[in-house]
């Protein structure tokens, strides 16, 4: 049975597209949140591990990581511990 939620994504591309965006930054945000706060780290001291700006952590911590590069979130995820790997969907 599809929900609503299917029917409405489905139905649109673009809006799925859309959809899919915005929740892989939501993610990402609260990824970097999450870990932050398991290990208790300030935002400065996550800048300063992954040789990044404060500025950038604040951004993926506000689900702005759009903006970010792949070398730096990269850098960030590697001074939490973590590195990206890359699965065919």
């Amino acid at each position: 049975m599809e929900t609503t939620f299917d029917k409405f994504i489905n139905k649109d591309p673009k809006e799925k597209e859309i959809f899919e965006k915005e929740y892989n930054d939501f993610l990402v945000s609260e990824f970097v949140l999450q870990k932050m706060e398991e290990e208790n780290i300030s935002v400065r001291t996550l800048a300063k591990r992954a040789g990044v700006s404060p500025t950038i952590i604040q951004k993926m911590r506000s689900k702005e990581s759009e903006k970010i590069n792949y070398r730096t979130f990269s850098n960030v995820l590697h001074s939490l511990g973590y590195k990206i790997s890359i699965e065919k969907m």
